[in-house]
């Protein structure tokens, strides 16, 4: 190898998404099965895959005998997801680091009980991208609000603001287009 590829290669980082094994998200999903206890969930994990990260999502059993009161069965799934966090972070552990092995991405473990879903040390991965001025400035803006302290929280607060409000934008982004087509067939 030439010294210039090597200096290329370097500058990439030693990681580049085509240099890593594939990894379906159905077929982890099948082999998490097989690694895992049965009586951890009570439906089938769930298992989101990208190049970084593989999250692993169960469901546990709600506690019984829930007492009354307005926050009691928020507070239960909150108590019932940490025990089960502690007692089985020795197994998880283990099985996360055979499967960080095979597919060499960071292993991050969800536990869904009720309304509540918590995950466990998720992957921050950093993500650089290139702004003109304009958009520096809506960052900029965010951080002079208050809203961010840096402009990586700015762009992250921005993307997690998409992807609350996705379904809503594209709903009205389908019906802009639909009615931009509408005025082009009535000129024709």
């Amino acid at each position: 190898m030439s010294a210039h590829k090597r200096a290329n290669q370097k500058r990439r980082g030693s990681r580049r998404f085509e240099d890593l094994p594939e990894c379906d998200s159905d077929e982890a999903a099948a082999w998490f099965t097989g690694q895992l206890p049965d009586s951890w969930f009570t439906d089938p994990v769930e298992v989101l895959v990208d190049r970084d990260e593989i999250i692993v999502t169960g469901t546990l059993a709600l506690p019984k005998n829930i007492p009354d009161g307005d926050d009691a069965a928020a507070v239960a799934a909150e108590s019932r997801i940490s025990a089960w966090r502690e007692s089985t972070r020795a197994e998880r552990m283990s099985v996360a680091e055979v499967a960080q092995v095979r597919w060499q991405r960071h292993v991050t473990w969800a536990a869904r009980c009720g309304d509540r879903e918590v995950r466990f040390t998720s992957a921050a991965v950093p993500v650089m991208t290139r702004l003109l001025f304009e958009d520096r400035q809506v960052l900029d803006t965010l951080i002079d609000a208050g809203v961010a302290r840096s402009r990586s929280e700015a762009m992250a607060w921005c993307v997690n603001q998409v992807g609350q409000n996705r379904s809503e934008w594209i709903d009205k982004l389908r019906e802009a287009m639909t009615e931009v087509e509408r005025i082009r067939n009535e000129g024709s």
